[in-house]
């Protein structure tokens, strides 16, 4: 199961040559990747080390960062939710794609945002209501905004697969 770790970790190391995961790193990281509600003594038992060698070890992650954040993953659709949209978006100029990502952030229904190759200048994953409350954040909150030339949307019929990339093959 580990056997393709140093491939992995080599490819890590190019990214930032200064940090140093081991398997126990690599291990802790599985299991909180996996679920974030995990108790770090729970880690520490499943490993059979100590609990505070896993606080340790996270603070170093963190500082490094490695670990971005620990987040709550919530069903939309199960609060009202049921529009998921992906949203090609073309730019004027691409000088004008930091104040186009400046006024994105103002609109709470976009949850990702790429800057991307290919036919679009921006990528950006949004979560609506309903069609009518998807209209409205593209007639009124987002095609709006200066320096967008135009938009393409994609509706999402059904999230497939999610996950984080695997650091054990």
């Amino acid at each position: 199961m580990l056997e393709s770790l140093p491939t992995n970790k080599a490819n890590m190391e190019k990214k930032n040559p200064n940090f140093e995961l081991d398997n126990l790193d690599i291990q802790i990281l599985s299991i909180l990747m996996n679920d974030a509600s995990v108790p770090y003594t729970e880690i520490a038992k499943k490993l059979v080390v100590s609990g505070g060698t896993i606080h340790v070890r996270m603070k170093k992650m963190e500082d490094l960062g490695i670990i971005k954040s620990a987040n709550l993953t919530i069903n939309p659709q199960k609060i009202g939710f049921d529009i998921c949209a992906f949203l090609g978006i073309y730019l004027e100029k691409g000088s004008q794609y930091n104040h186009a990502v400046a006024e994105l952030k103002k609109v709470k229904e976009v949850v990702e945002l790429h800057y991307c190759t290919g036919s679009y200048s921006m990528f950006a994953k949004i979560i609506c209501r309903d069609t009518d409350h998807l209209r409205q954040v593209l007639n009124e909150g987002i095609q709006g905004i200066k320096g967008i030339q135009r938009t393409e949307t994609i509706i999402s019929l059904e999230e497939s697969i999610r996950r984080q990339i695997s650091l054990l093959d």
